[in-house]
């Protein structure tokens, strides 16, 4: 189980704080129980989580709230999932304003907040999966495209772009080995639908191929008959 997603429990109701943790374990999630806001901000230090379940009212000095902020102010972005036992809109905004992901009133089924918590950890997972390297650079295979300046390069191949390839480019290069549709890539790249008839994707897979294989090199932009496109080795 050593690569179970590891969740923070800042609860001080014991019941409440044994019945999470109790439950996700259960699920395979390993658990750490913090019953303080100071408590807390040790054990997310010492032994970072990947998500925190975080109640809004704690005993001493550092709130839920304080918390959240704390942990964002120190550049943590680990989903937060704020519980409380008021039901209102201004507790929700105070709770979204210092930085939570989500928020469940107590008292909650225990499969809603299973379900919050799956959810949390995959979008966290995806938005992870399409940055960059710390270098602001994507890879794959002898492709690489830098965020920064723009550029493509094919091994030491510099590739200048158009702002629509270089935006078709980054999208195929955050989802690579995945088949996309046409529909998913108009929505993305152009942001609404083209008339059936309209090959303007056609043009621009064309024109990036041009420029991808100008050195001879292999295709990694695949057409995936009656799917989509997908970049991807020949051999995939």
């Amino acid at each position: 189980m050593g690569d179970a997603h590891h969740i923070l429990v800042v609860e001080d109701e014991r019941a409440i704080a044994s019945f999470l943790r109790r439950g996700l374990v259960y699920e395979g999630y390993r658990v750490t129980v913090a019953d303080r806001g100071s408590r807390a901000l040790e054990a997310a230090r010492d032994d970072p989580p990947d998500l925190v379940i975080l109640d809004i009212m704690l005993p001493g000095e550092i709130d839920g709230l304080e918390v959240c902020r704390r942990l964002r102010a120190a550049g943590d972005d680990m989903p937060i999932l704020m519980l409380t036992a008021r039901d209102e809109v201004a507790d929700r905004v105070a709770g979204l304003d210092a930085g939570a992901d989500d928020y469940l009133v107590k008292p909650f089924a225990f499969e809603e907040l299973l379900a919050r918590v799956r959810a949390l950890l995959r979008r966290h997972e995806r938005r992870r999966s399409e940055e960059p390297g710390a270098d602001g650079v994507y890879r794959f295979a002898d492709l690489t495209l830098d965020t920064t300046s723009r550029f493509a390069y094919r091994g030491e191949r510099r590739i200048e772009l158009t702002t629509r390839e270089y935006e078709l480019l980054l999208l195929f290069m955050r989802h690579p080995n995945q088949v996309l549709t046409r529909d998913v890539i108009m929505e993305r790249i152009w942001g609404y639908d083209f008339p059936g008839e309209s090959n303007v994707l056609e043009v621009y897979i064309s024109n990036l191929r041009r420029h991808l294989e100008a050195g001879g090199e292999p295709r990694l932009l695949q057409t995936v008959r009656g799917a989509g496109y997908a970049l991807r080795l020949p051999s995939s």
